[in-house]
């Protein structure tokens, strides 16, 4: 019998978060739950999202309890476990010590894609709300506890070659790739939060990572400040990139 694996995986909004969690949510061997400490942070922090007062409802919002489950028994007898995790949900009250019972993944996106496409709902996000200081923190807090760096992969990287990547993901987080990742049937899943009828509607349609494409992305003048920050927390995570 394999040991199971908890496989935390840290990114900021508007990334290629869902589309990675029905990648692993494919294989057989596998349970995943979609932003664990989503209704916590809601009602911490009062945040205006949609579906606030739907998602608190249906959700955990002790983070005692809800690293009781990230750290317990893997739900359906899985022997791997996938957290897909927003690094802005880890609010400073809640205790790190836990990451060390779990193997911890960094999905990084260029902050002005993660911009662009996050004042669709929110036209001023701060700087906080982008989820790259706090994706530093922890992975700087992940490689102090460790003494090693944690894998980090770029959603690009993944568009780009999706069996490539995972491949090197899998390798360096000790599980076999499975080709079942590269693929999936569309619609939504009983995994997903309640708040998927919101965000996720070009997911639930896909049957695969989408093909990359390049594009021109314009900051507003206003979230210069903002964009600039991330993109020096940005390059400092992309050189331990895997590729």
């Amino acid at each position: 019998m394999q040991a199971p694996v908890r496989i935390a995986m840290w990114s900021g909004p508007r990334n290629i978060s869902t589309a990675m969690m029905r990648a692993w949510g494919n294989r057989a061997d596998t349970f995943v739950v979609d932003e664990p400490f989503y209704a916590f942070y809601l009602k911490k922090t009062g945040a205006d999202h949609p579906g606030a007062a739907e998602v608190i409802a249906a959700g955990e919002a002790d983070w005692r309890k809800i690293i009781a489950q990230l750290t317990g028994p893997i739900p359906n007898r899985a022997r791997i476990f996938y957290q897909k995790q927003m690094t802005h949900h880890l609010l400073p009250k809640v205790s790190r010590d836990w990451l060390r019972e779990v193997t911890n993944c960094f999905l990084l996106r260029h902050p002005a894609e993660v911009i662009a496409s996050y004042i669709k709902k929110n036209r001023e996000p701060m700087l906080e709300d982008v989820g790259f200081v706090q994706q530093a923190e922890i992975f700087d807090l992940v490689r102090q506890q460790t003494g090693f760096i944690p894998p980090v992969i770029d959603a690009d990287d993944v568009l780009r070659d999706p069996e490539r990547m995972l491949r090197l993901l899998c390798d360096a987080i000790g599980v076999a790739f499975t080709g079942a990742m590269l693929s999936w049937p569309p619609g939504r899943r009983e995994t997903d939060g309640v708040w998927a009828k919101y965000w996720y509607a070009e997911v639930e349609c896909s049957t695969a990572f989408a093909p990359y494409r390049e594009r021109k992305t314009e900051v507003p003048e206003s979230l210069h400040e903002v964009h600039d920050r991330c993109r020096e927390i940005y390059e400092d995570l992309y050189q331990h990139r895997l590729h």
